[in-house]
């Protein structure tokens, strides 16, 4: 049997998504790419219920900067603080090799 021909269905339960959606974007980062003001921004939004991280070059226009599709968006699962022990690894500085003094 082909693949396209089966029809069959789950009636496993359809959960509903589970934590924070961002009701604006929220820019992380904003710097330079070269001199003639072109932009690399990276922002923190909400697409289709999913956290998304999107990395994007934005080029001025008429004194503003506007996104290009040059860019790529990556789905978050997982915030790095969500951890059970309530605080993640970039703020005990674990795995850096700088030593806590």
């Amino acid at each position: 049997m082909p693949i396209a021909d089966d029809t069959t269905t789950t009636n496993a339960p359809v959960r509903p998504r589970r934590g924070v959606t961002l009701p604006e974007p929220v820019t992380v980062a904003r710097f330079w790419k070269n001199r003639a003001h072109d932009a690399i921004v990276v922002e923190l939004s909400t697409f289709e219920n999913r956290n998304v991280v999107d990395v994007r070059t934005n080029v001025m226009s008429h004194g503003r900067l506007v996104p290009t599709p040059k860019g790529i968006s990556l789905a978050v699962l997982r915030a790095a603080g969500s951890g059970k022990s309530g605080h993640s690894r970039a703020e005990t500085g674990e795995g850096t090799g700088v030593a806590a003094g």
